[in-house]
């Protein structure tokens, strides 16, 4: 049975964060895995401000802004690969120039469409650095750009999914690996439109892509791991004597964050709900 683990951006935020991440999926290496892993903390907000400026026509701001987030994540490869650093380092050009060449211009259309097509590539950058680690680390895995998976709409922002697409391509391209014994790993809150315009699907969009895969491979559980221990019954940074609630249903979960539970988001439960899928 197939098992999908979702690793927030806290969770890839350094070299240290990114070698812990190894060592939980090293423990999983015969088991069927799909992995989705958020940009790293703090970089979508530094994509933002990237598209801000673009978008008030700032084009050397905006380029000086990205040279920052590309720096970062060029720093974070050099101290954590060896042999793989240069095909790692290779890749993460392709994703930068991808930025770049929209950044020399100047905007067109509305903000939303150029906040998915930079914001999109912190999930991107994040993911080749955790595959090529992994690769080198004896974690054999498969990055898929999840672009070529997930169709939607142009409702950028907050795009609505084509299941019935999206389910061939995840037949397709993603099936065969997983029968085929390597983990795959991609990317969550992004997908791409019928024209490869990049989109983003709204908030916890990272959760709602693993809940999405969960449901079209019929996985046996979806975890997401964060620097808690499980769900708790407050914010244990406001309240110190919070505790762990071991068990929920999915209308208990869905209550709690319809209330502002920061761990979940509903439309994430939804595809994990209509299969009966364990969210861990």
């Amino acid at each position: 049975m197939v098992k999908v683990f979702k690793f927030g951006g806290a969770s890839v935020n350094s070299v240290d964060r990114i070698k812990n991440v190894g060592d939980i999926l090293v423990q999983y290496q015969n088991e069927q895995l799909l992995v989705v892993i958020s940009a790293m903390g703090k970089t979508t907000n530094a994509l933002e401000k990237v598209a801000e400026a673009f978008y008030q026509q700032k084009n050397e701001e905006a380029l000086q802004l990205f040279e920052q987030v590309k720096q970062q994540h060029l720093n974070t490869a050099k101290y954590l690969l060896v042999t793989n650093y240069l095909t790692c380092e290779a890749q993460l050009k392709d994703f930068f120039t991808e930025v770049e060449w929209l950044l020399h211009d100047q905007p067109v259309r509305e903000y939303d469409y150029y906040y998915d097509q930079i914001v999109c590539s912190g999930e991107l950058m994040s993911t080749a650095i955790v595959s090529h680690y992994l690769n080198e680390a004896g974690v054999r895995n498969e990055w898929i750009d999840v672009r070529d998976i997930i169709r939607t709409d142009d409702n950028f922002r907050d795009a609505n999914i084509d299941w019935s697409f999206t389910q061939a391509k995840v037949d397709e391209l993603i099936r065969p690996v997983l029968t085929e014994g390597a983990l795959v790993l991609t990317q969550g809150f992004i997908g791409a439109t019928d024209e490869n315009e990049s989109t983003t699907l709204g908030r916890e969009g990272s959760d709602y892509t693993a809940a999405v895969f969960s449901n079209m491979l019929d996985a046996e559980s979806q975890t997401i791991w964060k620097d808690v221990e499980s769900v708790m019954n407050a914010d244990p940074k406001e309240i110190a004597d919070a505790v762990p609630i071991p068990e929920l249903n999915y209308t208990e979960v869905i209550e709690m964050a319809y209330y502002g539970a920061q761990v979940i988001h509903p439309k994430t439960i939804k595809p994990l709900q209509n299969k009966g899928i364990h969210y861990l």
